[in-house]
């Protein structure tokens, strides 16, 4: 509904006038439906970041990282916050301070893999804390340094 002190102005719109009284000319009245309940539940929304890695190649690393002794969850290929978790533990524990093991792919957590990868001599373009192609490929390629896979 529009306010009398807003409808001070006519409008003109595809030969519509909408005047001082707040009506539209030519128009017909309609009755919205009364709103429904709707029943509130709470959803999680697992974010997956596969940082450019294919499935098989996220199902490596996840086998990498849990060989290691950090649990990534279910080896789906999909990198998920539990992935994420294993990773930044496992980085944390080695020394390449990827922050907090919250399963947030943030640039702490890139840093501490490039630094990773750096480590193991992979060029990721610098230790940023941004996955460019560099890092991804960096990535892709530790996927595959086990003969093809961690698994």
């Amino acid at each position: 509904m529009l306010r009398r002190a807003k409808a001070a102005v006519g409008l003109t719109a595809a030969g519509l006038v909408l005047g001082l009284t707040g009506t539209l000319a030519g128009a017909t009245t309609a009755t919205a439906a009364p709103a429904q309940q709707v029943p509130t539940r709470t959803v999680t929304i697992q974010a997956v970041n596969n940082l450019g890695l294919t499935t098989d190649e996220a199902k490596s690393v996840q086998c990498y990282v849990r060989d290691a002794g950090f649990n990534p969850g279910a080896v789906d290929g999909q990198l998920g916050s539990n992935s994420w978790k294993a990773w930044q533990g496992f980085l944390n524990n080695r020394g390449f301070h990827a922050g907090t093991a919250d399963g947030i792919v943030g640039p702490n957590t890139i840093r501490g893999l490039q630094s990773f990868l750096v480590y193991l001599g992979y060029d990721t373009g610098g230790v940023d804390g941004i996955a460019g192609t560099r890092t991804r490929a960096a990535w892709q390629a530790f996927s595959h340094l086990n003969g093809g896979s961690w698994c």
